[in-house]
């Protein structure tokens, strides 16, 4: 057992607890308190006048399948050869030994969603992993298969459209969606040969999966709620860079469907992030909408998330806000809040020791630990 004492431990999901003490055992939270016998453990951490939180969470990212560095080689997020690719699994591409996953350990990041990319309509399925050393994906791998990756706008159309094939227009994206839905839910209505695009698509309609929707202009994240309500299916929508313009539309689905914002550190390099701003934030949360923060790795690094939620703070986003988005929050999104993202007994041990809090002060994290290993400790 480990113990980490006389450090203030944020929960999130209650109250902060001054010169608290927390225990670490087999991979999971055995104690959270003030007065907890620490005796029997192996290792005891003094925490004086330091910050224990969860472990954040990046709910949309591409480490393993953009890695850094490597250029071509390591660009394995996009099967560009057509608009349509449900039946990819993301996790057939990710890569452990990427530098992403050192430089989240670093940051404080434990869990990631490992996404394809956003060039065609429909790119495969989602991952979730641990932030952990692993030499196979097996090693860190929390769900296989999270969600069911559809990309808006103007990625899919901009590339394709220049092969010269659909979709074109955002009506071309839109109707290839529903074409290709309402053939996978005949599909899984009658006995036929196994068919690994529309099995993939039937998981959404059986509301096995969500559907991960990258979406920045209104009209375009107004296109995936419609589309949801249309086939009554789970959604979560990435980006949302325009929802501040749309937020009291937004909060009556607020319930339903759920949301990702970001990135926001990064440049206005494409027409439909025009609108882009530090206000979508304190917006969101003004109309009731629950939302994860998301740095889109490695369309920004990794590392930038504590900075994002540092300048959304800076344009009016409450801190403690802040924080859920990447913790309980961005746990809820991806189906893994009963293992992790807030400090309970029972959890994952996934967790980090900072200097001073990381939000309010500009903390720097000192130790990380996944599933209770020391995965980054600044001190070695």
């Amino acid at each position: 057992m480990l113990a980490i004492q006389n450090v203030t431990i944020i929960p999130v999901t209650g109250p902060p607890i001054h010169e608290g003490t927390l225990v670490i055992d087999e991979g999971k939270i055995k104690h959270v308190g003030r007065d907890v016998d620490v005796s029997g453990c192996e290792e005891v951490i003094e925490g004086r006048g330091r910050v224990v939180t969860p472990g954040w969470i990046d709910a949309h990212t591409h480490l393993g399948i953009d890695e850094e560095g490597v250029g071509w080689e390591g660009a394995d997020f996009n099967e560009t050869s057509e608009p349509m690719t449900p039946h990819l699994r993301a996790i057939d591409g990710v890569n452990p030994a990427d530098q992403g996953f050192i430089d989240a350990a670093e940051a404080g990041i434990t869990s990631a969603q490992v996404l394809p990319g956003s060039a065609n309509v429909i790119g495969g399925l989602t991952a979730v992993v641990k932030v952990k050393p692993g030499n196979v994906v097996e090693d860190i791998v929390v769900k296989e298969e999270a969600g069911l990756k559809m990309a808006l706008g103007e990625n899919p159309k901009k590339f394709h459209g220049q092969q010269g094939r659909a979709p074109v227009t955002r009506m071309g994206i839109a109707a290839m969606i529903r074409e290709r839905f309402v053939q996978a839910a005949h599909y899984i209505e009658t006995d036929q040969l196994r068919d690994l695009r529309l099995e993939a698509i039937g998981k959404v309609l059986e509301r096995k999966l969500p559907l991960c929707v990258h979406a920045h202009r209104a009209d375009d994240i107004m296109t995936a709620i419609r589309i949801a309500n249309e086939f009554e299916i789970d959604l979560h929508i990435e980006h949302v860079t325009e929802g501040h313009k749309i937020a009291h539309h937004l909060e009556k689905y607020k319930e339903r469907y759920k949301f990702s914002v970001g990135p926001t550190l990064s440049s206005r390099k494409k027409v439909e992030l025009g609108n882009i701003s530090w206000e979508t934030y304190a917006t969101l949360d003004d109309h009731g909408v629950p939302f994860a923060i998301i740095t889109d790795h490695p369309v920004i690094p990794i590392g930038q998330l504590q900075t994002s939620i540092q300048l959304a703070v800076k344009a009016g986003l409450d801190s403690d806000v802040g924080l859920e988005g990447v913790t309980i929050r961005a746990a809820e999104v991806l189906g893994i809040a009963d293992r992790t993202g807030s400090i309970e007994v029972g959890k994952d041990a996934d967790l980090v020791l900072w200097d001073k809090h990381p939000i309010k002060e500009n903390g720097r994290a000192e130790m990380t630990f996944v599933d209770g290993e020391r995965v980054y400790n600044i001190h070695h």
